[in-house]
């Protein structure tokens, strides 16, 4: 079984075709809802697509110092920027970068707001509406004892010199969520509204997804702005834009058997190159396979190459038993992939490249020994 036999393995592969059709539906919901869209680093920092997302979005975000540089440096933008806490020892810098900047805090914001304001940064705070519709505690911002955003009984009244609220409460959520959320933004935080210039309201908007309601988000966005024409709106999705927008190649090298069941050891890890798959937790989609068991056909467990010993994913049965050497494409492994890769045992990280528009392969970087001795 061979699809990308010119391509090493492992490597996660960025399909820009694909690439292209999201930031085209992300321009037009721009464009007919009359809001921005920018990037999020934390799930999409494929850098080397930079001017081509440029070129269909508003700017990017950032979540620390070295994502506001490589938006800064690579995009050519002053991102917005939100962090939990800022360091004393990178604000200098951090500011040099940033447009927006979003404080986590009232402490925070009193700390940095002089420098702020004689930067021209825009500030905002981050607001906790105590509403989500997350199902996995990891990624809810508001579950009890949350430390991100302040709560509208904490906050009073607005702060002179706060220009924006930023509130982010969504995970891979559609429009229907969004709708429910505004309402409770709107509940708690209304009568700030209107003295405010920008509300952003953060990431999780899965756009791109296939059974996305694209309509019923342009319409309730307009109604929005047309209710509070003194705001900007904005969404900063990742996934959104890296949305099955690639793949991650990897090889078969080795098949064991196991009580009974059926191991294909790959040069990957599941927990060092793709852990949002035991995090999330979700199962990733391999080209050729079924992703449920399926009686009768040959049917196989993966396991990635560290010691850990849950450092496995399955079953998926294929029409025609697996050989060593075979490659496994595991499928929309470009978001929230390569952004939290480790070199946990010393494993390789996985190449970079990408398939053009022209379907042509362009190897974009590989690593090495130096990687994994540099982060130790």
């Amino acid at each position: 079984m061979s699809y990308y036999p010119s391509i090493p393995s492992p490597c996660y592969v960025l399909e820009e075709n694909l690439l292209v059709a999201n930031l085209e539906l992300l321009k037009r919901v721009q464009q007919e809802a009359g809001i921005e869209i920018i990037c999020a680093l934390k799930g999409f920092s494929f850098y080397h697509e930079f001017p081509l997302v440029k070129h269909y979005l508003a700017g990017a975000t950032a979540s620390s110092l070295h994502e506001a540089r490589l938006a800064f440096e690579e995009m050519g933008v002053r991102p917005h920027v939100y962090s939990p806490a800022y360091l004393e020892s990178e604000w200098e810098e951090l500011a040099s970068y940033a447009g927006h900047i979003t404080f986590n805090s009232l402490n925070q914001y009193n700390q940095y707001k002089d420098r702020a304001h004689a930067a021209g940064i825009s500030c905002g705070l981050r607001i906790n509406p105590e509403y989500a519709e997350v199902e996995t505690d990891m990624y809810n911002p508001c579950v009890a004892g949350s430390r991100l955003g302040i709560r509208r009984s904490d906050l009073g009244d607005l702060p002179a010199g706060i220009e924006g609220l930023h509130s982010h409460t969504l995970c891979e959520n559609d429009s229907f969520v969004l709708e429910r959320t505004l309402a409770v933004i709107e509940e708690k935080f209304g009568d700030l509204l209107p003295s405010l210039k920008w509300l952003n309201l953060g990431g999780g908007h899965l756009i791109t997804r296939a059974d996305y309601d694209v309509a019923h988000l342009i319409g309730l966005l307009k109604g929005f702005c047309q209710k509070y024409p003194n705001l900007q709106i904005i969404l900063e999705p990742g996934s959104a834009v890296g949305w099955q927008t690639g793949f991650l190649k990897s090889t078969v090298l080795d098949i064991v058997e196991s009580a009974g069941i059926t191991v294909a050891i790959l040069d990957v890890s599941f927990a060092a190159h793709m852990p949002d798959t035991l995090e999330m937790p979700y199962k990733p989609r391999i080209r050729g396979a079924n992703s449920e068991p399926e009686t009768g056909k040959p049917t196989y467990r993966f396991g990635g190459m560290t010691c850990l010993a849950g450092d496995f994913y399955g079953d998926y049965s294929f029409e025609k038993e697996l050989q060593i050497g075979d490659e496994i494409i595991l499928e929309d492994m470009i978001h929230y992939t390569m952004v939290k890769t480790t070199t946990f045992n010393g494993v390789n990280l996985p190449s970079i490249g990408k398939l053009d528009k022209k379907e042509q392969f362009h190897l974009l970087k590989s690593f090495g020994y130096e990687s994994f001795k540099d982060r130790l």
